[in-house]
């Protein structure tokens, strides 16, 4: 499964797929791009996965248009495409009791309707760290 968050609107783009290459990452991108104005510029977030990576010549035809950054390695939160597939997996794939492909990718396109109707963006917000977190977390960065 492939999926874009427009974060200004909330608005998610998805797409299932037989499996996760290269070509079928262009594929779902060429789809959302077809949505957007050509004038308006686009900035993809990505993780490091190999799939989007070594893309120079598919954006060489969107030069100027679609520019990719990707997040640093462990670093996957700092995507906020991340959050929707967090709720995805509560909602709708932890727990579920699809018997077939085509019922996992009808309930996949139900969740993504079903949110579509009333999109929102989130909304980050700076959470109070307790001591004791920071305090792992240091001792984890100095092992």
């Amino acid at each position: 499964m492939f999926a874009a968050l427009e974060i200004a609107t909330g608005q998610v783009y998805a797409k299932t797929t037989e499996q996760k290459k290269r070509e079928d990452f262009r594929r779902f991108l060429d789809g959302v791009f077809a949505e957007m104005p050509s004038d308006k510029k686009i900035h993809v977030i990505l993780d490091n996965y190999c799939t989007h990576k070594r893309n120079d010549d598919w954006l060489a035809e969107y030069e100027g248009q679609v520019h990719f950054h990707f997040t640093p390695t462990s670093a996957s939160w700092l995507n906020q495409i991340e959050i929707w597939f967090g709720l995805l997996t509560g909602k709708v794939l932890r727990g579920g009791n699809s018997s077939s492909k085509d019922q996992l990718r009808s309930a996949i396109g139900a969740f993504v309707a079903k949110k579509n109707e009333n999109p929102k963006p989130f909304h980050w917000r700076k959470r109070e760290v307790k001591e004791s977190q920071l305090r792992n977390t240091i001792v984890n960065l100095c092992n």
